[in-house]
């Protein structure tokens, strides 16, 4: 099933997970989705190596995992800076053979061990692509404080047009912890003629490095609130991640609230963290209808 026609129907609730480290076994994300089961998530995505250095047989690995093993409609991401025409055919063509019906179009991170294929330049060229090989569901990256490599938030929305109309059937945002952020940049995407399902990204916190780490890379702003609970707890991890729990859980009653279109959880292939959240807020996700 492709996953833009769920927004239909319902408020979306979603997973990331990754493969893992090259010096770790796979078994370790099986574990993670093995303990996933029985949340019923709409989708779960699942992210290629990091620096755009894989190949994403192991992301269709795991995928094909997602879809026989959990039952759940299965997301791949596809970054694109790295790869050829070529290489991103064949691995369309893979997907096609696995029945993998929905990739998130990325640009992908510059890593500076790689040069560039420069076959896609950006994300909106890799959607065009995509959308010459196949009726594939399309999901696109939107960055409610901008993208670190755009000048402002008014650039990064014309950039986030290009996509859409180029044929992104939805959004999904990277991490925030300010809702307000996200409330601004809705309004700026509507503004904009932006008019496909937006779905927000919470990552709860784990530890206090984690968070600082992605922090650094994505460039997402840290509330008042937020930084004293870290200050207040980097020492008690145990209270540290139930405060984490509790932050994202309160982020998403709030958005849920304001009518978001849906919610993308970012696991870290913590599903001890997942479950906690999707049971607290299982009761207020639902039909639109």
């Amino acid at each position: 099933m492709r996953i833009r026609d769920k927004f239909n129907e319902k408020t979306v609730f979603s997973f990331e997970v990754f493969p893992p480290k090259k010096t770790d076994s796979i078994d370790i994300v099986y574990k993670t989705l093995d303990e996933l089961k029985g949340l019923s998530p709409d989708f779960i995505s699942v992210t290629f190596s990091a620096g755009g250095s894989g190949n994403g047989a192991l992301s269709c690995e795991i995928a094909s995992k997602i879809k026989e093993g959990n039952n759940v409609e299965p997301m791949v991401h596809l970054p694109c800076i790295n790869y050829s025409k070529d290489e991103i055919s064949d691995v369309l063509e893979e997907f096609k053979n696995r029945g993998i019906e929905n990739v998130l179009a990325l640009r992908g991170d510059i890593n500076p061990d790689i040069e560039p294929k420069r076959h896609f330049e950006h994300a909106s060229d890799l959607i065009t692509f995509i959308k010459s090989k196949g009726d594939f569901d399309i999901a696109g990256a939107c960055y409610p404080e901008g993208h670190m490599d755009s000048a402002n938030l008014v650039e990064d929305v014309i950039n986030l047009k290009k996509k859409v109309d180029a044929g992104a059937d939805h959004l999904i945002t990277q991490l925030f912890f300010d809702n307000d952020a996200f409330y601004r940049f809705r309004e700026k995407t509507a503004i904009a003629g932006i008019n496909v399902p937006i779905e927000a990204g919470i990552m709860p916190v784990v530890n206090k490095k984690q968070i600082e780490r992605m922090v650094s890379m994505c460039g997402a702003s840290l509330p008042a609130k937020f930084s004293k609970m870290m200050q207040k707890y980097e020492n008690n991890p145990e209270a540290l991640r139930d405060a984490g729990i509790a932050y994202a859980i309160n982020q998403i009653v709030d958005l849920l609230a304001n009518d978001v279109d849906g919610i993308h959880l970012y696991t870290m292939n913590n599903s001890y963290v997942a479950r906690k959240i999707s049971d607290a807020v299982s009761g207020i996700i639902g039909s639109k209808k």
